[in-house]
């Protein structure tokens, strides 16, 4: 029988779960699909789609700023001589069709919200040679003219989805496996830097949609018996902590993992609100796994959190936080120290807060500039005001005070390794918490490893407060100086200190991880001695 092949370009950091359903659909359909990261390149994925001689190849442009790397990628694969149907789905293709199809003419369609089953249907037409322009919920060009279906409406039951293909499970830490998986789709907040309530809005019904937690958890014990998999990194932007009914999902989900004897062999990960912690069930989670929660915190002021929609308060999320810290439970955060509306007295509210709640070394000081997103309120708010500048794929913003600009620019050039580079402090700090919480629930607690644990959260308290006092240090300075670039001139001694010490911490951190790893060795040695 001849398999006829899809291709799918999508990047795979991780693991792409989107098109993990895609190609799970697809195969229990008959069809061979091969999902491509386009960081493999222009040449080498032109030799993969010649091989396979793909009936489709769909392109998934979920964020605007890889829309250059792919218009490339296309206009290079048609060159060569590829003619077959060039489609494309994610969440900027979805929102902006008329907008991508000007900047990629090459493309045949646009697979609009979720695409499980307007994909599938797309390639059936075009497998048995029928017309597919009438599909609902696809976009297409013909004759100079865009053309827009009406929209299929979500899938109610996301279990009705088979589980999604998935490469091999990868190391994690300590040869533990990891994958990442989904408990349910959607979020029902309106935060006005985000695009995920109008991206599921938009088609109709439920804008959170949740699986059974017993789907999920059978999902997680086959993973678990099938690939030894036992790190679990949950995707959902809002984890189902809390739903309309309280706290029941997640009570269902514990008890189910409890059942399954799987409690004692897994950790997992979830992102949600530090406004739906609570104690009760974060001890139970806890107890069934949990290791780390990132939290959108966002913003450490009232007047802030309510600019941005987040129907939230800063006590509500200092509550959370301490919950956290109680539980031992690490966690990761969102901040947006720069806003559109930031000024210097912003900026220190929001240093203030940073310090109350990484002083204590639980958790690395970080933070971000809260950037235009295509189809959400602040992209419009600055369009309407005529603040947004660059092109697309790049879009940004100044700061109204300019002072505030020549600041943001060069502490963002002081702390770029700090905060961006794979090897630098803050991710380094971050492995160091995770090493220290994987060996936690797999491995013996010693006195050197209380030592470990100890220099890890002093040299993250002692790196938080440096940081954050340069922060304030160069914001009176900024302040003060007003606009002119050559008042700055003279601060080449902090770009230099920041420097030293980065280097000075990174230092001590990965001494702590060297000495966690050879621990674990020799715990492992002694465990195949004993057997």
């Amino acid at each position: 029988m001849n398999i006829r092949q899809i291709g799918l370009i999508a990047f795979k950091q991780f693991e792409n779960l989107g098109m993990g359903y895609l190609a799970s659909v697809l195969s229990k359909e008959g069809y061979e699909t091969h999902i491509i990261d386009p960081r493999e390149g222009k040449e080498e994925i032109f030799k993969k789609i010649k091989i396979h001689n793909p009936l489709v190849v769909g392109f998934s442009v979920i964020f605007l700023y890889h829309i250059i790397e792919f218009k490339e990628l296309i206009e290079y694969l048609r060159s060569m001589g590829i003619k077959c149907h060039f489609t494309a789905g994610g969440h900027y293709a979805s929102l902006r069709y008329e907008e991508l199809f000007k900047q990629i003419p090459s493309l045949d369609s646009v697979v609009r919200f979720e695409g499980e089953y307007t994909f599938l249907d797309l390639i059936r037409c075009i497998d048995s040679g029928k017309d597919w322009r009438n599909i609902k919920s696809i976009a297409f060009r013909q004759d100079g003219k865009t053309f827009v279906n009406s929209l299929r409406p979500l899938e109610k039951n996301l279990d009705n989805f088979p589980i999604p293909v998935r490469d091999p499970v990868k190391d994690y830490l300590f040869r533990k496996k990891f994958t990442t998986l989904l408990a349910g789709r959607g979020c029902v907040h309106d935060c006005i830097y985000c695009d995920i309530r109008g991206f599921y809005k938009t088609p109709g019904g439920p804008v959170k949609r949740l699986r059974k937690p017993e789907s999920v958890v059978m999902e997680m014990e086959l993973l678990q018996f099938e690939q030894n998999c036992s790190v679990f990194f949950f995707q959902d932007d809002d984890f189902p902590v809390r739903t309309k009914k309280g706290s029941e999902w997640i009570e269902r989900f514990c008890n189910e993992l409890m059942r399954k004897n799987l409690h004692d062999k897994i950790i997992w990960k979830i992102n949600c609100r530090p406004d739906e912690i609570d104690m009760k069930s974060f001890r139970m989670m806890k107890n069934q796994g949990l290791f780390l929660v990132f939290l959108g915190i966002e913003d450490g002021t009232d007047k802030g959190l309510s600019r941005m929609n987040k129907n939230m308060t800063v006590a509500k999320s200092l509550a959370g936080i301490n919950i956290l810290k109680k539980l031992n439970i690490g966690f990761d955060y969102g901040f947006m120290l720069f806003q559109p509306w930031s000024t210097f007295v912003t900026v220190k509210e929001n240093l203030d807060f940073l310090r109350k709640i990484c002083k204590d070394g639980f958790t690395p000081v970080t933070y971000l500039k809260m950037l235009p997103f295509f189809g959400t309120r602040i992209e419009r708010e600055l369009k309407d005001t005529g603040r947004i500048k660059g092109e697309p794929g790049f879009l940004d913003y100044d700061f109204l005070d300019n002072s505030l600009n020549h600041y943001y620019e060069f502490t963002t050039g002081c702390f770029m390794e700090w905060l961006k580079d794979p090897n630098g402090l803050l991710d380094m700090i971050k492995w160091a918490r995770n090493y220290l919480a994987v060996f936690s629930r797999y491995y013996q607690i010693t006195p050197e490893v209380i030592s470990v644990s100890e220099n890890v959260t002093r040299v993250t308290s002692e790196s938080n407060l440096f940081f954050l006092d340069t922060m304030n240090d160069l914001a009176l300075i900024f302040r003060e100086r007003k606009n002119n670039r050559e008042n700055y001139r003279n601060l080449g001694s902090y770009k230099s200190n920041i420097k030293a010490r980065h280097d000075y911490f990174n230092e001590q951190i990965k001494n702590c991880i060297s000495r966690l790893v050879n621990i674990a060795a020799v715990q492992e040695l002694e465990r195949m001695i004993s057997n």
